[in-house]
């Protein structure tokens, strides 16, 4: 190679990059503008996708928190397109407008109503809580051919009556005067193993062979079973004849609940029978009762079904009392359908009947005045009485003006404790007479 010749190539590779970079920075201003024009479209387009990605991580999130039920396929394809609604949307794509459709309408959803008509009495025709009876012993006041005892339980207070005897009746061992309109009242904890561990017999006497421990399959001159089972209820009228037929019912509604405290009431009216469970109304057989049974006996019995249910506080009291007559014409209502929890002023779910009876008068009676008094029996302190009794008058009032709409500034409240008995307060029966809610016309 010819030495001589090579700064004449360098030089000659020089001007030429010169003349590159003189022609580089020598731009015509609308290829400028072109170029920033196309920069900028695609910093746009860019931007769009980015937001698209992000929109399709979303709906993919929500799609499968929401459809966990779907294939994959399924809530892929979903997210798919919603990720193209998006994202079309974003790069300025025409979005298809929705199709008109015709409002479809709503189909109506089929409800009931039914009427809680339970509304005790206003006298008290027998109670046993058994707190007379020691712990271990057998009621002073029941039989049996079977055994039982007395005992407390961890999931509720007061005394309970054990019957765990095998095929056995336990018979309460005194008659009972009840009128043609009563309700029974009981609380029942069926164990674990309960199926139809227990019937409950309303009955009358047979006069000319009376018992007073009858262990009959049909007792007396004729009754009726009440059978609470943890499937619902049955129910079977009888009499003496053999040419009657069994009169029966069954219901699946409100079943009682085992190792738990179940209310039970039993109303009867002539031959009508109504069971009431849970805050609803789950029997009602209108000629469930042979006329002309005038009950006078209860009873308990089981079977041999390794079930052991225990029972408390059994009540009876008349039906269905005038509120009207009593608080407005008579100026006073003693009511014992509004009850409370053992030494609490929380109203138990069954005295809602008697709140509303209660309402529906001071509603019709616009502006009359009225006085609630709570009172108990004498057991305890009695200044903890005095203000046990006054917590449960507020109370009261508390839920006749909030649940019921009745005028607070109408009501006024005293706590009487056990101040004013209506009985001596030497029996159960005699101490739930002076535990009531008394209402006085002012």
């Amino acid at each position: 190679m010819n030495t001589k010749r090579c700064p004449v190539i360098v030089l000659t590779l020089m001007l030429f990059m010169i003349s590159q970079a003189l022609n580089a920075q020598i731009i015509n201003p609308r290829e400028v503008a072109k170029e920033k024009a196309t920069q900028r479209t695609n910093s746009r387009i860019d931007q769009g996708i980015d937001r698209g990605m992000d929109k399709m991580e979303e709906g993919v999130g929500k799609l499968f928190k929401k459809k966990g039920n779907q294939g994959e396929e399924e809530k892929a394809e979903e997210a798919e397109e919603a990720v193209e609604q998006e994202s079309g949307a974003d790069e300025g794509e025409e979005e298809t407008a929705p199709k008109a459709t015709s409002p479809q309408p709503e189909k109506t959803k089929l409800q009931s109503t039914t009427q809680y008509d339970f509304v005790p009495g206003d006298k008290i025709l027998y109670f046993e809580d058994f707190s007379q009876d020691a712990v271990g012993d057998f009621p002073a006041l029941w039989t049996t051919n079977g055994s039982a005892e007395v005992k407390t339980v961890n999931v509720a207070p007061g005394k309970w009556f054990h019957m765990n005897g095998e095929d056995a009746v336990y018979c309460y061992t005194k008659e009972i005067a009840f009128p043609d309109n009563f309700i029974v009242e009981f609380d029942i904890i069926p164990d674990e193993a309960y199926d139809r561990g227990i019937v409950f017999t309303l009955y009358q006497e047979n006069p000319e062979d009376p018992k007073e421990l009858n262990d009959d399959l049909y007792p007396g001159k004729g009754g009726v079973h009440i059978v609470p089972t943890a499937e619902g209820w049955e129910t079977l009228g009888y009499t003496d004849s053999p040419d009657d037929s069994w009169l029966t019912g069954e219901a699946t509604k409100n079943p009682v609940v085992l190792e738990q405290v179940n209310h039970v009431i039993i109303w009867i009216q002539k031959r009508r029978v109504r069971i009431y469970h849970e805050g609803a109304k789950v029997v009602d057989m209108p000629t469930n009762i042979y006329p002309g049974i005038a009950f006078n006996r209860i009873r308990f019995s089981g079977w041999d079904r390794g079930s052991w249910p225990m029972v408390t506080n059994i009540k009876v009291t008349t039906a269905a009392p005038d509120t009207r007559s009593k608080l407005i014409t008579e100026g006073k209502l003693v009511t014992y359908g509004i009850t409370f929890d053992v030494n609490k002023a929380d109203i138990k779910p069954e005295s809602q009947g008697t709140l509303k009876s209660i309402a529906d008068v001071l509603k019709e009676n616009p502006g009359v005045r009225v006085k609630i008094v709570g009172h108990t029996d004498s057991d305890g302190d009695d200044q903890l009485n005095r203000q046990l009794s006054q917590r449960r008058a507020e109370a009261v009032k508390t839920a006749l003006a909030t649940t019921y709409g009745i005028d607070a500034s109408l009501l006024e409240t005293e706590g009487a404790g056990e101040s004013k008995p209506v009985a001596a307060n030497d029996t159960p029966e005699n101490k739930a007479k002076n535990r009531r809610v008394e209402l006085i016309k002012l």
